[in-house]
């Protein structure tokens, strides 16, 4: 954290810009959480110092339906960052080109990100791993130039801030490098003033000059400083946080407590949305629906009680449930204890010897892996019917 000795009259400047960049949204937007106005008002702030930063975090504005305000968003913080590029679409190779051109790098507002990462959408995996590689700083994006047998390859600069917007989610490298915004449909006393493009993007340019100033004043506080984060923020989430309490660090006043507590607040929040993968999903369900208290149970029983499970999604993937042999396709990718792949052992039962699986066998992978146990312990389920268990 910056030290009280370096604060200067820049600093208290900037607390009371990044207020008015705040209110500014406030008069537009309406986000589900004070969280949220505090992150999106310093990833506006940050896009301003880039090159003072390792990574730079992607802003995703999501919703389940449309009408939640999400491109409303993007538009206010276009009027806020520099250079914007507003890409609906674009692709990968029109991207890499922009952010590594002679103009200067953009800031990249990517909105119907949906139609790019839908359920529908194509295959995107070159502007994923574009928007992947421009995460940090020393991202570069590899194409051979040149023609015919003439050619070379040559690297290209990907890093650039980027705020995307749409529907559903997106692919787990993108969210796990994003400051997450659930969009919601304004209820009916929730007021906002309409957003006028030709008078009020000039009050959003005034402000963002004066973000550029504020930023020159403060670059060598934030330049290579890496903040104090709040003590269970680590790993990648540390890394999607860092520059912003750098920022609201630099801005001083009441910026640094209040971008600690929307950093909490935010990752808490994209825990408790995140299932997982969907091997992370089998582990949790394994340990907190299927295995508990139980030591040991055969997989005929392992699969009935995951298709049990209402709001899992063991009875139907891809139309077909769960069998034994996807189970133990997705098992075996975890090891136990010893070293060895998840596999199925036999079991004895009152009827005979039935593959299955055992709790301690998968004890390491539950440990790794998965989110901590409920606090609450539920209850072993019954003993199927007709079946004998050990």
């Amino acid at each position: 954290m910056t030290s009280p000795a370096v604060q200067t009259t820049a600093t208290t400047d900037g607390a009371a810009l990044l207020d008015e960049v705040e209110q500014f949204h406030r008069r537009f937007n309406v986000f589900p959480l004070d969280a949220a106005y505090v992150a999106v008002t310093l990833w506006d702030a940050h896009a301003h110092l880039l090159d003072c930063f390792d990574s730079t975090p992607r802003l995703a504005f999501l919703s389940p339906e449309p009408g939640s305000g999400k491109s409303r968003a993007l538009e206010i913080v276009e009027t806020l960052v520099p250079q914007p590029m507003v890409a609906v679409n674009a692709s990968a190779a029109a991207l890499f080109r922009a952010v590594s051109g002679a103009e200067g790098r953009p800031t990249i507002l990517f909105d119907e990100i949906d139609t790019v990462f839908g359920p529908k959408a194509g295959d995107n995996e070159e502007l994923r791993g574009f928007l992947n590689a421009g995460h940090r700083r020393s991202g570069v994006t590899y194409r051979c130039v040149g023609d015919g047998g003439n050619q070379s390859v040559q690297a290209f600069p990907s890093y650039a801030g980027v705020a995307v917007a749409g529907l559903g989610s997106l692919p787990d490298t993108i969210l796990t490098r994003s400051v997450i915004i659930r969009m919601r449909r304004r209820a009916r006393n929730e007021k906002v003033q309409p957003f006028r493009q030709r008078v009020h993007t000039q009050e959003g340019h005034a402000l963002r000059d004066r973000l550029a100033q504020w930023a020159d004043s403060v670059r060598r506080l934030v330049d290579g400083v890496f903040p104090e984060m709040p003590e269970e923020v680590t790993d990648r989430p540390a890394d999607v946080w860092e520059p912003l309490i750098a920022v609201a660090d630099a801005a001083g006043g009441g910026w640094p407590e209040r971008a600690r507590a929307a950093c909490v607040e935010l990752v808490n929040a994209a825990k408790a949305d995140d299932k997982g993968s969907v091997g992370i999903r089998l582990l949790t369900d394994l340990r907190d629906h299927v295995l508990n208290g139980i030591d040991r149970l055969p997989t005929v029983a392992v699969l009935e009680r995951l298709h049990s499970l209402d709001e899992a999604p063991w009875a139907d993937m891809g139309g077909k449930p769960l069998d034994s042999r996807g189970l133990a396709k997705l098992l075996r990718e975890y090891m136990t204890a010893d070293n060895r792949p998840v596999t199925a052992r036999n079991i004895k039962t009152g009827g005979g010897v039935l593959k299955g699986y055992y709790a301690a066998d998968l004890a390491d992978a539950w440990a790794r892996y998965c989110p901590p146990p409920p606090e609450t312990a539920l209850l072993p389920l019954p003993p199927l019917p007709g079946r004998s268990e050990p």
